[in-house]
């Protein structure tokens, strides 16, 4: 190192012995071993993660006590989307506009047949809801056993979970309109 007034000059040497034990200029540090990875991994969630864990879960709770209050029978049939209305909500603006349902029409309708144990209604409303709800139902326990726990049981990169997750169900809820807008332009 050279020094020249205030400002300091790192040459080649100092700069190896400061970021990486191999002789060579790097930028960056060294990549971290695999077991240090894995521990920084294994280490307790910070208290806002763990009580955002259990807010969601309670958030959650929520969501299916709504699906329990909503009716999804029309009179004597079987009611497979605007059920959303019956919570003060408007119309699907979507649907208003174009005349097609939006890619997620039916998803609350889908939420309150589950909740009451109709699977396949729940299906036939919006098949993309059904597995939506089932994943929600499964954070629950999943999201007060992990804070309570201090880590993400089973997961070991939520990122990469969670990148997942929402990318297939995207691709799920468009997929899914794509037919439904195929099967009604064919009615």
């Amino acid at each position: 190192m050279t020094h020249f007034g205030n400002r300091l000059r790192l040459t080649k040497g100092a700069v190896c012995l400061l970021l990486h034990r191999e002789r060579f200029d790097a930028i960056v540090p060294p990549p971290v071993s695999e077991y240090e990875h894995v521990q920084a991994h294994r280490r307790r969630l910070a208290l806002w993660v763990r009580l955002a864990l259990v807010g969601i879960a309670l958030g959650l709770v929520v969501v299916f006590g709504i699906a329990l209050r909503l009716n999804p029978n029309q009179g004597d049939r079987v009611w497979l989307n605007e059920t959303h209305t019956q919570l003060g909500l408007p119309d699907c603006t979507f649907k208003s506009l174009t005349g097609l349902p939006c890619p997620s029409c039916g998803m609350t309708t889908s939420f309150a047949w589950l909740v009451r144990g109709n699977v396949w209604n729940s299906l036939r409303a919006n098949f993309v809801g059904t597995l939506l709800a089932l994943v929600a139902l499964a954070y629950i326990p999943w999201g007060f056993l992990s804070a309570a726990k201090g880590r993400l049981l089973g997961i070991g990169y939520w990122d990469v979970w969670l990148i997942r997750l929402v990318l297939g169900f995207f691709v799920l809820m468009f997929v899914r309109w794509g037919v439904v807008l195929a099967l009604t332009t064919l009615e």
